[in-house]
């Protein structure tokens, strides 16, 4: 499942809903056609479900949540809530008239999901606007009071723009749900979209996303006061409308997707909806979160391959296994041909104090002339994909990562490469995925400016 997209050309991954309950780990997301175009743009999206007990082994399901009706023009984005033998599966109904109304079906065996009346059961008033939807439950654990959240805006606001909010709901038995205070005014622009909250070791989390980039904020209490950490994303900007949930082993998992990419970089447009994609989510001594590959979805992969190394440039050293890279001044590239479009790429890299930026450029074709850079720069704490040729300050927030630490110290790089995908680990801790569709050279180049690194136990394998 880990980069699944329907095998139906048409058919694509949008908004992704994991939800863990009894052993079993589900994976609900928004099944679209044609990049949210259909029905006049209003999404037409159903309800999809894959599950699994091991991350290895997945059963699709028939849809969870079909749309049944001529009025549904959408079932959009929700959350499943289970209480008392049942499963809710929370989720807003878009109408033709672009309102949207939060909706809910039940089950017992978390497959089968039959709605229910009134349908929907909620419906914005007049503070806020008809954007509402991506309801989220969760229980209080010292007053059990259910709260729902709810992305919306407040129809009136002193800012223009910045009304975004969570509305908030209580309730006592999950029936009847009554308004209060927004949960929280983040202050973008726009809708914190798919909320997310949980609790995990004494911490709470609560999860939003804005412009597709999925944040989150911490707190000691349930209801808050909520705190922003330094780092406050999961990915790249390309993870879209990242939500987590918990699994086996005391271990949590995020899903996002990756959005699809028509034309070329420079002068295509992204499209709504593409690949799954997995983080697992790990969690710092000070409560805050980073991710890195789930062992379990890795790709499989083959053997090491044992590709010839040249050395470009005077200062570039070594075999296909270790390479050093001496650029006390200048640019140095060393370089490996004949690698698979599809592989799996580690290393352990070694840079000297002070080294200004070094990395690998991959898919890469003639003398350093074409490929995607992965530059990594720990002055600027800044990890990042760029073409080999780009000005000194070309930029790409969409393929880049920033707050980065440990690129001055010893740390593994994990990279996957499928398709036009290019997925990147750093040290366990920061992940940095990218749709890279231009380039498809088979030379791996390893480069360094200004800097001293080492390449130990580099590997490339072949993805099976």
């Amino acid at each position: 499942m880990q980069y699944f997209k329907p095998s139906e050309g048409h058919l694509h991954v949008g908004d992704c809903m994991p939800f863990f309950h009894d052993g079993v780990f589900h994976l609900f997301y928004l099944l679209d056609e044609n990049h949210h175009h259909s029905k006049g743009g209003l999404g037409a999206h159903q309800w999809a479900h894959a599950s699994t007990t091991d991350l290895t082994h997945w059963e699709h399901h028939p849809l969870a949540i079909p749309i049944t009706d001529d009025r549904e023009c959408s079932i959009c984005t929700g959350s499943v809530f289970f209480h008392d033998g049942v499963y809710r599966a929370y989720y807003a109904t878009r109408l033709s008239d672009w309102s949207e109304h939060l909706s809910l079906a039940v089950s017992t065996d978390g497959v089968r999901f039959r709605k229910t009346e009134p349908n929907p059961f909620a419906s914005p008033g007049p503070e806020y606007t008809r954007s509402y939807r991506d309801p989220h439950v969760f229980r209080d654990p010292d007053t059990r009071l259910f709260h729902l959240l709810v992305t919306t805006s407040l129809s009136e606001y002193v800012l223009h723009g910045r009304g975004g909010c969570l509305a908030h709901l209580v309730s006592e038995d999950l029936e009847s749900w009554r308004p209060t205070e927004p949960f929280i005014l983040p202050g973008y622009l726009g809708d914190p979209e798919c909320p997310d909250y949980f609790e995990w070791h004494g911490w709470y989390y609560l999860v939003f996303s804005n412009d597709g980039v999925a944040r989150y904020r911490m707190s000691r209490r349930p209801l808050g006061p909520w705190t922003r950490p330094p780092v406050d994303t999961f990915d790249g900007p390309m993870a879209r409308v990242l939500k987590t949930a918990a699994f086996t082993g005391d271990r949590r998992l995020g899903v996002a997707f990756l959005p699809t990419l028509e034309g070329s970089k420079d002068d295509g447009q992204w499209l709504y909806g593409g690949n799954a994609m997995f983080r697992e989510i790990i969690q710092h001594e000070d409560g805050s979160l980073g991710t890195h590959f789930p062992s379990e979805m890795t790709p499989p992969a083959g053997a090491p391959l044992d590709l010839p190394f040249r050395a470009l440039t005077a200062g570039a050293s070594g075999n296909a296994r270790d390479v050093c890279l001496e650029a006390a001044s200048g640019f140095e590239v060393g370089g490996l041909a004949d690698v698979p479009l599809d592989c799996r790429i580690t290393a352990r890299l070694v840079p000297a104090p002070g080294s200004s930026y070094f990395g690998l450029c991959l898919r890469g074709t003639g003398p350093y002339e074409q490929g995607y850079e992965l530059r990594l720069s720990p002055g600027d704490r800044k990890a990042e994909i760029r073409p080999p040729l780009a000005s000194t300050i070309f930029a790409d927030p969409g393929r880049s990562i920033h707050s980065v630490e440990g690129l001055d110290r010893p740390f593994t790089l994990e990279v996957i490469t499928r398709g036009d995908i290019i997925d990147i680990c750093l040290d366990n801790r920061r992940c940095l995925i990218a749709r890279c569709p231009e380039h498809r050279g088979e030379r791996l180049f390893l480069f360094a400016h200004k800097a001293e690194v080492t390449f130990e136990g580099l590997e490339i394998r072949p993805l099976l």
